[in-house]
């Protein structure tokens, strides 16, 4: 983990979204308090549980964007799950212990391709090594216990030579395009039906490993470029040189010590117990939720992991429902809570020109691939802000989400005509244009309902 102060981490997520500094700053502290916690002696690291958090607001403020870039930053295995989807024992639908699951499978893929860009180097080595032994298969050496002078009418002298010059040329990509037959390992594509909600690596069992090694690998005959092949190559080796038991157990531990499970739509199973038909299993899930996030050990297809210091951060609009609806038990296991707010036209301008993947910026990246460059004016952008706010306050408030719908209806005619018109060198959208393309659309209700 990656020893961020708070301020450096508040710094970082203001790259990319705008506003909420209390949720920035409540997500910081939990993710500084890790590595704090790691500097803490092994009898008193094991008492000190993480802070979870609730991120209370309307959709499109950031909540998920805030989780995610928050573990991307950590470098953490990390998962984002849907609350409405998990269902009470009993009751069809994806058991609340899958998340951990999934959670596992992430920091085993997260694990094994660090591990596995540390032999890349040997890997194309080796793979390299293959590939002359297919174009100049070495000379096989005598059995007859003569010794020959390796002079330079001698065979094997001469093929070394041949093998040198050769690789030399495969290192600078002058045989890339040459055409190669080798044996590539054929994947066992085993499939298995099981009775029920529950699929084998629900189970945690890992059905691939046990069949795989009851079967053998086939092999399969390929022909592609070399280009291709070194690389097809290249990956099988590295596969050899990692060992997996070892990956297995370190993605353990990252889960357990670092891993981020983000809980989306909490609110959607709060208020259990006052409606009939789907709502009975909302309590359900809250308790099946409860010793997940309160410590429990879970089983997966690598082993076993333990929740105790997985750190769990819930996000929901609670519109309907509030956090108080929670069962006692469940709001205790999340002590932080933090209310996002909801975002003003100011905040619109900033959301569309100032983080590093914003909005205006990835329409012009769009429209450079076909030799035009889109600019908007101040005038132009403050109209865009302004229609979002007035249709979030009219019809639904959907947040930052509402610029993207926006943006498709203004920039409709570009994109569509762009590629079979002669292309401008530069479009320019004003305000005007922008009044001219939305203000109809804004003005009529019913239909800015349906559009925007």
């Amino acid at each position: 983990m990656k020893a961020l102060t708070p301020s450096q981490i508040v710094n970082e997520l203001d790259k990319y979204i705008i506003g909420q500094t209390e949720a920035k700053r409540a997500v910081a502290i939990a993710l500084r308090n890790r590595w704090r916690r790691q500097q803490i002696p092994d009898k008193l690291r094991e008492e000190i549980l993480p802070n979870n958090i609730i991120l209370i607001g309307p959709t499109g403020v950031g909540k998920t964007e805030i989780a995610r870039r928050l573990a991307k930053l950590a470098e953490a295995p990390f998962v984002k799950v849907e609350a409405s989807k998990f269902t009470e024992v009993g009751y069809v639908g994806r058991d609340v212990e899958s998340m951990i699951r999934d959670l596992a499978d992430y920091a085993v893929n997260l694990v094994k391709s660090e591990k596995t860009a540390e032999v890349q180097s040997k890997a194309e080595e080796l793979a390299d090594e293959k590939i002359l032994d297919f174009l100049i298969p070495p000379v096989k050496k005598a059995h007859n216990g003569e010794n020959v002078e390796a002079d330079t009418n001698n065979e094997a002298y001469q093929n070394q030579k041949t093998r040198e010059w050769m690789k030399q040329k495969l290192k600078n990509g002058e045989l890339d395009n040459k055409m190669i037959e080798f044996d590539a390992n054929s994947q066992n594509s085993i499939g298995m039906q099981v009775l029920g909600p529950f699929g084998l690596d629900d189970l945690g069992i890992n059905f691939q490993e046990i069949m795989g090694n009851i079967m053998p690998k086939k092999k399969k005959k390929r022909k592609t470029p070399i280009s291709e092949a070194k690389a097809i190559i290249a990956q099988e080796e590295a596969q050899k040189l990692i060992d997996m038991d070892a990956v297995q157990k370190e993605a353990i531990d990252r889960v357990q010590e670092s891993g981020i499970v983000f809980i989306d739509e909490i609110d959607k199973v709060a208020g259990g117990g006052k409606g009939a038909g789907p709502d009975v299993s909302r309590e359900g899930v809250q308790r099946d939720l409860l010793p997940i996030v309160e410590g429990s050990n879970v089983n997966t297809k690598y082993g076993v992991v333990k929740t105790d210091h997985i750190l769990f951060i819930a996000s929901g609009a609670f519109h309907v429902s509030k956090p108080s609806d929670l069962i006692p038990e469940l709001q205790g296991r999340f002590p932080i809570r933090v209310e996002l707010k909801s975002l003003s036209q100011e905040d619109f301008i900033k959301i569309l020109t100032m983080p590093e993947n914003a909005l205006l910026k990835q329409y012009n990246a769009l429209l450079e691939t076909e030799g035009v460059k889109l600019e908007f004016t101040q005038d132009a952008i403050k109209e865009i802000a302004r229609i979002a706010s007035e249709v979030n306050d009219q019809v639904e408030n959907i947040g930052a989400r509402r610029l993207h719908t926006i943006l498709t209806t203004l920039l409709d005619e570009i994109l569509f005509d762009v590629p079979d018109k002669i292309p401008a060198e530069k479009v320019r959208i004003s305000a005007k244009t922008v009044k001219q393309k939305l203000d109809t659309i804004v003005k009529n209700r019913d239909l800015s309902k349906f559009i925007l």
